[in-house]
């Protein structure tokens, strides 16, 4: 199999991850593209909302030296808290059975590319706590108001690795075509 490695330098993934048909499971999605409409990136930086991959993940960070991704995330606390998770953070327990193919099976692919020796090195998960994931286009109010909270982590991780966004001039239009379908709630 040929090196998915850039010959350029460092590659970096920013992804955003869930349904955005399902409330606070847009979450992901939402903040990718705000973060493609207010912000410039270097060549070996790519931003992309992948929906709901289950275990498919795996190709999206193969060969990656840092991946960031941005998730709602079942943790103790109060819908719309961030929580950040680093690579060690997600693989110190055992894979749990997944409960739903939305689950993005992100431990089970990280583990897979360890034992190939393909993993990115660099790691973290912006999570945000859901206040609920059911049929609708809408974030709730607490999940809404931690998106820009979510952009920030995402922006200093950027910066921390090396690859700082850029501020888009003019910002655009971030396309979120859910929120505005016929019958959103």
């Amino acid at each position: 199999m040929e090196d998915a490695r850039a010959t350029d330098g460092t590659r970096v993934a920013v992804l955003g991850l869930g349904n955005v048909l399902m409330g606070d499971d847009g979450l992901g999605p939402t903040v990718v593209r705000r973060l493609l409409a207010g912000c410039e990136f270097g060549a070996g930086v790519s931003v992309l909302d992948i929906g709901t991959p289950g275990l498919d993940l795996t190709p999206y960070i193969l060969g990656l030296d840092a991946l960031i991704i941005v998730d709602t995330v079942r943790a103790d606390a109060p819908p719309g808290s961030v929580r950040l998770y680093r690579k060690n953070d997600l693989l110190a327990t055992p894979p749990q059975p997944r409960l739903s193919p939305h689950d993005p099976g992100l431990k089970e692919a990280l583990l897979l590319l360890e034992l190939d020796g393909n993993a990115p090195v660099e790691v973290l998960l912006v999570g945000v706590v859901p206040e609920r994931s059911e049929m609708g286009t809408e974030l709730s109010r607490p999940v809404g108001e931690a998106v820009a909270r979510a952009e920030a982590e995402v922006l200093r991780e950027l910066e921390r690795l090396g690859v700082p966004a850029a501020p888009r001039v003019p910002p655009g239009d971030p396309d979120l075509w859910w929120a505005s379908a016929p019958g959103s709630v």
